[in-house]
């Protein structure tokens, strides 16, 4: 996904503004929606009303979300004094059971605060917002975006403040370090010449939900590229046991799949590539199958594994494809390699059925 700018007067804007407007109204008219509609209004009058926009897909990736029921909004926040001048963008998602049966999705969608760059431990807190410890405590039937937005603004600023605060002692230190070197270099030239810079940040891995196990399958290689399986399964309702409700369950598995995303994106072997985190993922909860799917950057490739796990009849997994493109365009081979890493990558998981991987024969891969 990419965020898009916020000019202050254009013809844009103005469609942007009556579309968001359409959209409020409509959702005033719903019995069902009406608290949403509202709560959109209240963030108007709180942030400005350039301040929301409705989220667009990116260009090509309109038709993942033509039949898409969740509402995806943009918000602008900008932080308190003296920082007055950096600015966020936070994609807003709901489900149509939000207030009633779960929680909203904050997702960062600024890639720097100020002159930082966005870390991964960064985005998975946000994306964590309303299940972790430091987060939001959601109740049903009670919007929450608001809490949500604030409580994710007041960690970016902390973020921020440690940036700039490690900013300033390690220049500090390069400072003292440069003239150290400059005093011992006469009389250690050797020791000056072997000294090298390097970055000393290192990402940090957003851990992997408990009990989620990553299967990963042999990599795929045509022409240079490669493609990558992994399936892991999702909140099955079963194992939860009799007492748990739908809506418990229905949540778990809204805000368990964005952190198993993020941990393998946290991943530099993986983030490195084309297209890191191609995925669809389907759950059943009691009469209700849950689904979604991402291209991430590779056109309609989501939509096909989606498709795999249909004809399948797989439930309560995730599967995941990783394309490292080697320079040569693939054409239509490219996604007949995709769904078969992603095949594969179900085979070794155990998720197919058992004559069909008799068939097929043992697929190589291992546990990540």
């Amino acid at each position: 996904m990419t965020a898009t700018s916020f000019p202050s007067s254009s013809t844009n804007d103005i469609d942007d503004a009556q579309d968001l407007d359409a959209l409020i109204a409509r959702l005033l008219q719903d019995s069902d929606r009406e608290s949403v509609g509202s709560e959109i209004e209240v963030l108007k009058s709180i942030y400005g009303d350039d301040a929301i926009r409705i989220w667009k897909p990116a260009a090509g990736d309109e038709l993942r979300h033509l039949n898409d029921d969740k509402i995806r909004y943009e918000v602008e926040m900008g932080f308190p004094d003296p920082y007055e001048e950096v600015k966020i963008k936070v994609l807003v998602s709901l489900t149509p059971s939000y207030p009633s049966n779960s929680p909203p999705q904050l997702q960062l969608l600024s890639r720097y605060i100020g002159a930082f760059g966005v870390d991964s431990n960064l985005f998975g807190s946000i994306l964590r917002t309303f299940i972790s410890s430091n987060g939001v405590d959601w109740t049903p039937d009670v919007v929450c975006v608001f809490d949500g937005l604030q409580n994710m603004l007041d960690r970016c600023v902390a973020w921020y403040k440690e940036r700039l605060s490690a900013d300033e002692s390690g220049e500090l230190l390069r400072e003292d370090m440069a003239s150290h070197n400059h005093q011992n270099r006469a009389s250690s030239p050797d020791l000056a010449s072997k000294q090298t810079t390097r970055s000393e940040v290192e990402a940090v891995s957003v851990a992997l939900p408990d009990g989620i196990e990553i299967f990963e399958a042999s990599p795929i290689v045509d022409r240079k590229s490669s493609f990558v399986g992994r399936a892991c399964t999702i909140t099955d309702p079963s194992q939860v046991g009799p007492l748990v409700s739908l809506i418990t369950i229905t949540v778990a598995i809204l805000l368990q799949v964005p952190l198993i995303l993020a941990h393998l994106s946290s991943d530099r072997r993986i983030a490195r590539a084309a297209h890191p985190i191609i995925n669809a993922w389907r759950c059943q909860v009691g009469n209700v199958l849950h689904q979604d799917n991402d291209d991430d950057g590779e056109t309609a490739a989501g939509g096909r594994l989606a498709h795999l796990l249909q004809i399948l009849e797989i439930n309560n997994v995730l599967v995941i494809v990783t394309r490292y493109f080697g320079g040569i365009h693939l054409g239509p081979d490219r996604f007949k390699h995709i769904n078969q890493a992603a095949r594969n990558a179900l085979d070794v998981g155990g998720f197919l059925d058992s004559e069909e991987s008799k068939m097929k024969g043992n697929v190589k891969g291992r546990k990540r």
